[in-house]
This record gives C-alpha cells, sequence and structure tokens, in this order.
C-alpha cells in the first residue's frame, strides 16, 4: 500500500473560513435506504477504537455540532508532535486522547491538549504509518516498525508488555491499529517491499501470549494453496495486513481486508488467483477459521490490495433485511456483499476502469489478459495507486450513502522481466499514472451509483479519511490544504479551514463534559474544533 504523499510545510496559522466554498452538489440524493435500527450502535461521547465502533460506519450519533451551527467552529487545541505524520485516528477514553505516529504514543488531556504523558521507542523498520492505538480495561496497545505489539498502562504509558510478532529482518512491520473482539486482540503484519508471507494473530491482552495465527497464504493441503502453481510460489508471500478489521458481534464474525501477492506485479510466476491476496475474509474470532471469503482482486499485478474499511450496515434488498457489507476497492469496484454468507449482492465500477472484462458467476472481477503489463508497455485507465486507498471512507445512516475518497485517471504498466521470463527485482514491472484526480464521491450503497461529487484535487492525490454525524455533516480534507464540513445529502460546503497543509488522517469526534469536539490530523500536529462556549 503506497503512501508517497509529499508534504510541504506552511508557516501560516490556521485560518477559520467566514464563507463557504463552493457546493459540490452534482446530481439529486436519494432517499435513505438503511434500516431505522442497525444491529451494530453507532459511537457516542467516547472515540474507543479506531472506526469509532466495530461497524467501520465512522458515524458518530453526536448532534450538538450540526448543520446550523458549524459554521461557528473555532480551534480549540493544536498538538504538534514534531515528527513523522499522523495517519491513524486518535482514540478517546474518559477524556484522555491517545494519539500515534511510528514508535510514538501521546495521551493528552483531551479538554485542553496538555500533555498527560509521552512514550517514545527506537526501532528498525518501515516508518511509513501507524493508524494508532487500541484501549481495553486500563491499558493501549500499538504496533511498531520492528513488528512489536506493546501493552501500556493508560495511566502512565509505562509498558505492561512487549511481544514481537515477526522478525523485522524479513521486512515485517505492523502499521494497523489492534482491534479489540471480547478478550482477545487482533493485530496483523504489514509490508510489501519483501517476499515474504503474512498473518493475522489473537494476543491475550494481559500478556501478549499468542492464542491464535491465520496465515493469510494458505500452507500445503489447505484450502486456497491450489490457487497457486506452487509451493515455491506461495513462499514469495503476500497478503499483509494494512488497515484494521471490523466485527459484527452477533455474528461473531470479523472482516479484515488483505493485500496483494508478490513479485507485485509478474503475474506470470504465479497464475492463479492467489488466495487469500486481495480478499475480504470472514474469520471466526474463537479460533482464527475463516468462515468465508470474496477475492475483489483475483490474481492482482497491480498492487491493488482489498484491505479497504469493509463498513457494516443493515438494509433491505429486494424486500429482504440484510445484514452487509460493503467495500468501495483499490481496484476501482464497489462491491455489496451479504455479510452472514458473503453472497454477492452488487459489484460495479465506482470510477472508469477498463482493466477487467467483467465479473463472474461470484462476482468477483475478471482480468482482462489484454491488459496486462508487457516489455511495451500497456495504457489503461485507472491510476496507477489504485482508486481508492487506506484512508477510511465513512456512512452516513442519516443520508444512507457511502462516502469514499477516490481517484480516477489513466495510467502506463510495463513489465520488466529477465531472460528466463522471471522478474528483475521485487515489483518486476512498475506503473506511472499519467492523468490522476482526486474526488469525493457519495454513492448509493445499494447499487454502488454516484449520487454525487466533489473535486479534492486535480493531477494529485488525496489521502484524507472522513467522518459523518447525526449533526447532519460530513467532515473530511482535500488536497488543497481545507478541512472541511459538508451537507451529506449533495455536497454542499458548511464550513472549512486550512490548517497550512492536508488532511493525512481520518477525522473523528468525541463529547467531554457537555462539549462536543471534532479532531483533524494535518502531517505532525493535531487540531481539535469546537463551538464557543
Amino acid at each position: 500500500m503506497m503512501s508517497s504523499r509529499t508534504w510541504k510545510r506552511s508557516s501560516s496559522a490556521v485560518v477559520l473560513a467566514l464563507a463557504c466554498l463552493t457546493a459540490g452538489a452534482q446530481k439529486k440524493p436519494v432517499a435513505s435506504p438503511v434500516a431505522a435500527v442497525q444491529s451494530l450502535p453507532s459511537v457516542g461521547a467516547d472515540w474507543s477504537q479506531y472506526n469509532g465502533d466495530s461497524s467501520g460506519r465512522r458515524y458518530s450519533s453526536l448532534t450538538q455540532i450540526n448543520s446550523t451551527n458549524v459554521k461557528n467552529l473555532t480551534l480549540a487545541w493544536t498538538l504538534p508532535t514534531k515528527g513523522l505524520a499522523i495517519k491513524g485516528t486518535p482514540v478517546v477514553v474518559d477524556g484522555v486522547l491517545y494519539v500515534t505516529s511510528p514508535n510514538h504514543v501521546w495521551a493528552v488531556d483531551a479538554v485542553t491538549g496538555l500533555k498527560l504523558w509521552s512514550y517514545e521507542r527506537k526501532s528498525q523498520g518501515n516508518m511509513i504509518a501507524n493508524r494508532g492505538v487500541a484501549y481495553l480495561n486500563g491499558k493501549v496497545y500499538f504496533g511498531t516498525p520492528d513488528a512489536h505489539v506493546i501493552a501500556l498502562d493508560a495511566k502512565t504509558g509505562k509498558v505492561a508488555w512487549d511481544k514481537e510478532v515477526g522478525d523485522v529482518t524479513f521486512g515485517y512491520y505492523i502499521a494497523v491499529s489492534p482491534l479489540v473482539v471480547k478478550d482477545k486482540l487482533i493485530v496483523g503484519t504489514s509490508g510489501d517491499v519483501s517476499d515474504v508471507p503474512h498473518s493475522l494473530y489473537a494476543l491475550d491482552p494481559a500478556n501478549g501470549k499468542q492464542l491464535w495465527k491465520l496465515n493469510t497464504i494458505p500452507a500445503t493441503g489447505e484450502p486456497g494453496a491450489d490457487t497457486w502453481p506452487s509451493e515455491a510460489a506461495r513462499k514469495q508471500g503476500g497478503g499483509p495486513l494494512w488497515v484494521t478489521g471490523t466485527y459484527d458481534p452477533e455474528l461473531n464474525l470479523m472482516y479484515w481486508g488483505t493485500g496483494n501477492p508478490h513479485p507485485v506485479l509478474a503475474g506470470n510466476v504465479r497464475e492463479g488467483a492467489n488466495l487469500y491476496t486481495c480478499t475480504i475474509l470472514a474469520i471466526d474470532p474463537d479460533t482464527g477459521k475463516i468462515k468465508w471469503y470474496f477475492q475483489p482482486s483475483p490474481h492482482d499485478t497491480r498492487d491493488w490490495d482489498a484491505v479497504e474499511t469493509n463498513i457494516l450496515f443493515d438494509a433491505t434488498i429486494n424486500g429482504k433485511p440484510r445484514k452487509l457489507l460493503s467495500h468501495a476497492s483499490r481496484n476501482g469496484y464497489y462491491f455489496l456483499l451479504d455479510r452472514v454468507t458473503g453472497e454477492s449482492l452488487v459489484s460495479t465500477p465506482f470510477v472508469p476502469q477498463n482493466w477487467a472484462k467483467g465479473v463472474n458467476a461470484k462476482g468477483e472481477p475478471i482480468p482482462d489478459p489484454a491488459k496486462e503489463e508487457t516489455p511495451g508497455g500497456v495504457l489503461l485507465h485507472s491510476v496507477a495507486n489504485g482508486s481508492a486507498n487506506w484512508p477510511p471512507p465513512a456512512f452516513s445512516l442519516q443520508t444512507g450513502l457511502f462516502y469514499v475518497n477516490a481517484e480516477e485517471g489513466w495510467s502506463y504498466w510495463y513489465s520488466a522481466l529477465d531472460a528466463s521470463g522471471k522478474p528483475e527485482d521485487h515489483q518486476g514491472g512498475s506503473g506511472i499514472s499519467l492523468e490522476e484526480n482526486s474526488i469525493l464521491l457519495a454513492l448509493d450503497p445499494k447499487t454502488g451509483k454516484e449520487v454525487w461529487r466533489r473535486d479534492t484535487g486535480r493531477n494529485t492525490r488525496n489521502y484524507s479519511g472522513l467522518l459523518t454525524t447525526a449533526g447532519h455533516l460530513l467532515f473530511g480534507g482535500d488536497a488543497y490544504g481545507n478541512i472541511f464540513a459538508l451537507d451529506p445529502a449533495t455536497g454542499k460546503s458548511l464550513w472549512h479551514a486550512r490548517p497550512g497543509t492536508n488532511l493525512t488522517n481520518g477525522p473523528m469526534t468525541f463529547e467531554h463534559n457537555s462539549r462536543q469536539y471534532v479532531v483533524f490530523g494535518a502531517a505532525d500536529t493535531l487540531y481539535t474544533f469546537a463551538l464557543p462556549q
């Protein structure tokens, strides 16, 4: 999962906007199709995990800040961390906010921004991102660039335990925020710059002891192994975990997406679907067993992971109440699945693409052989970086719309193989975007059809996440340096500010002492807003 955005810092202070931005509405909104009562509750005052709650919707039930008063938002406090970009979502529990960057954790008073404690360690490993901490019973848990999981006392920052999950010398590290499921801590390894297989782990929160391990590349004799040409091909690995999964307690199923196979582009040396790479996995959290799977990108040859957040909601489809899973994948397809069975209900592009020639009976795209990389190159109607990425999407229970920051454009791909037809490096080729435009899309989740769109960056990438609230608001950011609040039904701008650089994380909101706050991470600084007192 590439993340090559280079930040240009600005010395300008935060400037609150007094006027609204140009509205982005282009089409009429649709009526809400979601169930009046959802089986998974939405996040309230605290924001205690990566997505706020286990549904992945990032829909807060808070209403103090709403569409009528959001124009009055004012800066409450900032926290400059003076380090790497904040790409995780802060967690707030009992008035304490926890925020991370690789190898760092800060605990601050959520009302004042006053630092309570900080934790720092030195390590080897990839510093590309850290998605944040998990909280459980007075401890916070986070992964490190050298593939350790560390438990800290939430009040003091003192280390409770330190568990090595993967060997950093083989290229393993941990980017995800751990997911708490009942009495287990679920975490997976990240990394795609070396040929290693990846795994998802369940750890004991009390001491870090491994409870089970699920390999995302099946071993010999296991289901899915026959989708690889040989044991040697499977050992080249892949299937990293980049983004925290979601969880349905009633079904007792977790939903995790996996990354690409290796070598990244040279698919000729690993013929087959290459399970369970670029796959949505439904997993029993008690045993680590796969209950069902759906592969958005069979035999991926472009690093188009399927790790984007799987959003869980309930709605009626064709007269039948359904528990649903929605997913806007990096390959440009939107998928709607029955999350009980994995049955495909919708598979449709959300941006123009021509890498696939349709979908099969299971709803999975069929790669077009004519669009595979060659030494002379091939032109694709898609951007090289993929049409969506790790920044979290959102879902509003008010509008019934699915929101995703997407990219559309064109790219050129070529292979680089030696005389024997094997990749000359880890990639075996490369892709270059020729045109790349960022857009915020509101989709009808029952059809995947676009309802409205908003330009968020011409010829550039936008790495901001999204947040919706019961105050009839959609928060996000663009690649022009704006953070904003929109009318989620139409895309109309209601408020914006300019922190001096682009948003780098998914915004979140919380309420403490009867006051609601909205928090944004831009480069290495947190910006927290509230209504005037």
